[in-house]
């Protein structure tokens, strides 16, 4: 496995993480504010990172039910993969209440906490899919 890019998408900003070049840690990275042409900075920003693969946050609500969030996210990952990206939705219940929870315990200011909650956000949903996708020991 190569390097990952993590998308936490939202309507005003869209957090990103990295994993290193094994794909065994993902690290926040940056926030990107959103906007029409996102997947064509995430597009950039995945080759210029040599991602191979790009794991889009999917919300749903805590009952699994899709909601317009989820579709947001659907449609970004279908963009990402029209442009010849690897891409895989996972899903990020509660990635933005355990980022918060890890920047309280940060004790991290409110402001501080609004500007980094969405990178921690989506280092949380890469963690969880780098986890579930690791090689199993022989």
């Amino acid at each position: 496995m190569g390097r990952v890019l993590g998308v936490d998408a939202g309507t005003v900003r869209v957090g990103i993480a990295i994993s290193d070049p094994l794909g065994l840690v993902a690290t926040p990275f940056d926030t990107l504010p959103a906007g029409d042409d996102l997947a064509d900075r995430l597009e950039s920003l995945a080759r210029e990172l040599s991602c191979d693969t790009v794991v889009v946050g999917l919300p749903k609500a805590m009952s699994g039910r899709e909601t317009a969030s989820t579709a947001m996210a659907r449609r970004l990952a279908a963009q990402l993969q029209e442009r010849d990206l690897r891409v895989e939705l996972w899903d990020e219940r509660l990635s933005s209440a355990e980022a918060e929870r890890v920047l309280l315990g940060a004790d991290r200011g409110r402001e501080e906490r609004r500007q980094e909650r969405d990178r921690v956000a989506a280092a949380i949903v890469l963690q969880g899919w780098l986890d579930a996708h690791r090689p199993l020991a022989p």
